[in-house]
């Protein structure tokens, strides 16, 4: 297969060239996450007590796993190339689930901006600051016992040490234009930076110092966008995206990137990383089939066919009755072959590619230096 052959060649090439780069030693010791649906690794399963439907899980985890994904995440891969193990839940309570490498807040349907009653999830990125700061008191107090939860819980000093990742936003700008214009949306991103810049300053007056910030990536190339706002061939863009999603998630890009900055400098003794997201998914959206990637923008796991392969009244796994007729939205033959999962999301082949472009250091402000060695120890 095409894409499993790229991926061999990559890692090749990945491990050829690590002799040639300085080696460092990794100094996170623990990952703290915020985010939406991106890296969410089963916090909206465990909040609402709901399970995905197969075949979500079944290239990695053989399983549904929470993750809205045919295997894993971005978050994962990045998980890997630190050699820590995946990310458990916050609210994930069965299974005696280990916190000690870190804690997952994201929740799938998440926006910075506090929810509202039509929201998706109610923990928005300051309910997840809340989450945190909450789980770092418990912890403390905790581990004031002694050491019986020592091997489930952080050190203290992680929470200084640790790695803050932020991948949020997706969902207050696609979200908005089921009810905005395009100028209002605009408009709003200032009000959307306001309230992440009080959340990340939040984080910090609680000793983090290490922030890895990820903007958001085309929405006007998400499937579900293209058949909702994508009618009109004139709202397109040379690649089938919408354009209007598109210039929306520039523009908020182009503030985060500039808030990123500020921190940066607000902030003397913390790391502030700023991961350009969009311009590697938007890289593989128009080159897909140099990487090994037979469709672009078609679901694999959907319903409808060709050319999208998307229902909006069912989701990937589910069966439905529809206007009398049971549908059912299955799983292609070979999601290696699709960028887009289930319409919303990628897959695990288009996580890992994106992954794979994020270790080389190339999208990131600043680049990669000796404080952000991500080119250990990848095991893809």
């Amino acid at each position: 297969m095409g894409t499993m052959a790229w991926i061999s060649h990559l890692t090749t090439l990945v491990f050829i060239i690590l002799p040639c780069v300085n080696s460092i030693t990794f100094n996170y010791p623990a990952v703290f996450n915020f985010g939406d649906s991106n890296s969410d690794t089963g916090e909206l399963c465990a909040g609402f007590g709901f399970s995905l439907s197969p075949p979500n899980g079944q290239n990695y985890f053989k399983t549904p796993s929470g993750r809205f994904c045919d295997g894993r995440l971005i978050v994962d891969f990045l998980m890997d190339a630190m050699d820590l193990p995946f990310l458990n839940p916050y609210l994930d309570s069965i299974g005696a689930p280990s916190f000690q490498k870190g804690c997952n807040f994201a929740a799938a349907g998440s926006k910075i901006l506090p929810p509202t009653e039509t929201s998706v999830s109610p923990f928005s990125f300051g309910v997840q600051v809340s989450q945190f700061i909450r789980f770092k008191s418990r912890v403390l107090e905790l581990l004031a016992q002694g050491r019986k939860y020592v091997k489930y819980l952080p050190s203290e000093d992680f929470f200084a040490k640790g790695l803050y990742m932020f991948d949020i936003g997706q969902n207050d700008i696609a979200g908005a234009f089921y009810s905005k214009t395009l100028d209002q949306i605009l408009a709003s991103i200032p009000l959307i930076l306001t309230e992440f810049e009080t959340g990340v300053k939040k984080l910090y007056d609680q000793g983090a110092r290490n922030f890895w910030i990820h903007n958001t990536g085309p929405l006007g190339c998400l499937t579900q966008n293209v058949l909702r706002f994508g009618t009109d061939p004139s709202k397109l863009d040379e690649q089938g995206c919408v354009s209007a999603h598109n210039q929306a998630a520039k523009l908020f890009n182009l503030q985060l990137h500039a808030l990123s900055r500020k921190l940066q400098g607000q902030y003397s003794d913390a790391s502030v990383t700023y991961v350009d997201i969009f311009t590697i998914k938007s890289n593989l959206i128009a080159s897909y089939s140099k990487y090994g990637f037979e469709q672009p923008i078609m679901a694999c796991c959907g319903y409808g066919g060709p050319p999208l392969n998307y229902n909006f009244q069912v989701s990937c796994g589910q069966t439905k009755i529809v206007n009398g007729t049971s549908i059912t939205a299955k799983g292609c033959s070979d999601s290696t072959d699709y960028i887009s999962w289930d319409g919303i999301h990628y897959t695990e082949a288009a996580n890992q590619f994106v992954a794979t472009q994020i270790l080389t250091g190339k999208y990131s402000d600043p680049p990669f230096s000796d404080k952000m060695p991500f080119l250990l120890n990848i095991k893809f």
